[in-house]
């Protein structure tokens, strides 16, 4: 890959093609020119906390079991029977071995074959070095199992870059899931991500949210990676503090009642990017604070209340600083398919997986992590839910999906020129498709034309 580690703000204006979007072909190459070479989020560690326990991720044609395969030790094997090819795990379990249902041969937790039936029918011709488990490379961060099938990747802290610096104080790792879901979106797995990497939407998709103000928004890129964040109110709203705890309002409006409402709104509709502990914080405030008490300080008030109680009940608070949280930003695209939205103690998290070769179809799931006390964390699992309602998936995300098929549709559309990010509030969504143009070899954004032929600056 070219280097792409320079830090960016705003860009040229740009047009992305639509083949990444539309192409089977490109559906295709995509199986080895970019899943075969990334860094992708396979699991989270707490799906394999004992020896045994394994999660198997597919991707396209290609399938991985992560393991624990000793208590300080995860594993990451392709899932075939070196005899006839046969799948050996699907799902999520714990085993002793690895067990090929159609001629019983095994293979122990480290990978080390155990049982060939007749094997001497073989002669000399099979030994323990061929006959051992083939391995993709694997690795853990933020709680989360990584997996990458080029045996000379890069290492996974350098491939995350300043994202896994800027992260940091989230403490992503000592989260667990509250809830997940997934379904099949009839849209291209890109199509799917790009409903999610940037906020530019929210005035138009969730309409009900103006009513605490509306935001413009910066967007970075570093690395591979992009992120973004609010940068300033629009029209007469006003915004108290910044980072963790700004509140915004409209003319008028009490900010003691205005973060209650939002945060019960947040809840109600999204059930993510808040906590009950935060909830029951922001109804105390207009009884704990006086009227006239400015946004900024109610913001810091409503955080400090809500780390109080919930440090009562054994869930503390990381130490993240105000500067620092603002650099973090609310909204991350790891590259290539995962989006974090990361808060004090809770983070909302989307995966998106080409559905097949199929270029209109994919794989898409959602998930919320929080923060609980010791041994309090729920028991959760994977819960299909094709029934995209809002019974089902609450109204934030269902808006969100209206949103994903008909972008579909209309990028196959003859007068549709192609994408045009917003040039300061999307740069992550040109800066993917720019990435994922050096993995693909084609497909690159390029200038919009100016009306006399020219580029734009």
């Amino acid at each position: 890959m070219n280097d792409v580690a320079k830090v960016s703000g705003e860009s040229t204006a740009m047009v992305i093609p639509i083949e990444a979007y539309v192409s089977e072909a490109y559906a295709r190459a995509e199986n080895e020119k970019l899943w075969g070479r990334v860094w992708q989020i396979a699991c989270r560690t707490e799906e394999i906390p004992e020896v045994g326990d394994y999660v198997t991720y597919d991707i396209l044609d290609e399938s991985i079991i992560v393991v624990r395969s000793a208590r300080d030790r995860i594993a990451a094997y392709y899932n075939v029977c070196l005899h006839r090819g046969r799948r050996l795990t699907e799902g999520c379990g714990r085993l002793q071995q690895f067990y090929c249902r159609f001629h019983g041969w095994r293979w122990g937790l480290d990978g080390e074959n155990l049982h060939v039936l007749d094997r001497e029918n073989w002669g000399n011709a099979l030994s323990e070095e061929n006959l051992r488990m083939r391995q993709a490379r694997v690795d853990t961060w933020g709680g989360w199992v990584w997996i990458n099938m080029d045996p000379n990747c890069e290492p996974l802290r350098d491939y995350l870059d300043l994202a896994a610096s800027l992260l940091a104080p989230f403490e992503l790792d000592k989260m667990r899931y509250r809830w997940r879901q997934w379904l099949y979106m009839p849209c291209n797995w890109k199509t799917a991500l790009e409903a999610f990497n940037e906020s530019y939407h929210l005035d138009a998709t969730h309409p009900q949210m103006i009513r605490w103000g509306s935001s413009s928004y910066w967007s970075r890129a570093a690395g591979r990676h992009a992120w973004h964040g609010i940068a300033a109110p629009r029209g007469g709203e006003s915004r108290g503090g910044a980072g963790l705890g700004s509140i915004s309002t409209r003319p008028g409006q009490d900010p003691r009642i205005a973060a209650a409402e939002l945060n019960n709104e947040i809840k109600r509709t999204v059930d993510a990017t808040t906590t009950d502990t935060i909830v029951k914080a922001a109804n105390r405030l207009v009884n704990e604070l006086p009227p006239g008490t400015p946004a900024a300080e109610v913001g810091a008030y409503l955080m400090a209340s809500a780390a109080r109680d919930d440090a009562a009940r054994g869930v503390i608070w990381p130490a993240i600083d105000p500067g620092a949280a603002m650099a973090a930003g609310f909204d991350w695209h790891l590259f290539p398919n995962s989006i974090v939205l990361p808060g004090p103690t809770f983070a909302l998290c989307y995966r998106a997986r080409p559905h097949g070769y199929d270029p209109d179809s994919c794989i898409f799931e959602v998930y919320t992590l929080e923060r609980f006390p010791q041994g309090e964390a729920p028991k959760t699992e994977w819960v299909y839910q094709p029934d995209a309602s809002e019974e089902k998936w609450r109204k934030i995300l269902c808006q969100d999906f209206s949103n994903m098929p008909a972008v579909q549709k209309g990028i196959k559309s003859r007068g549709f020129p192609g994408p045009r990010p917003n040039p300061v509030q999307e740069v992550a969504v040109s800066h993917f498709h720019e990435v994922l143009a050096q993995y693909m070899g084609t497909g690159a954004p390029r200038p919009i034309q100016a009306p006399n032929g020219k580029e734009r600056p």
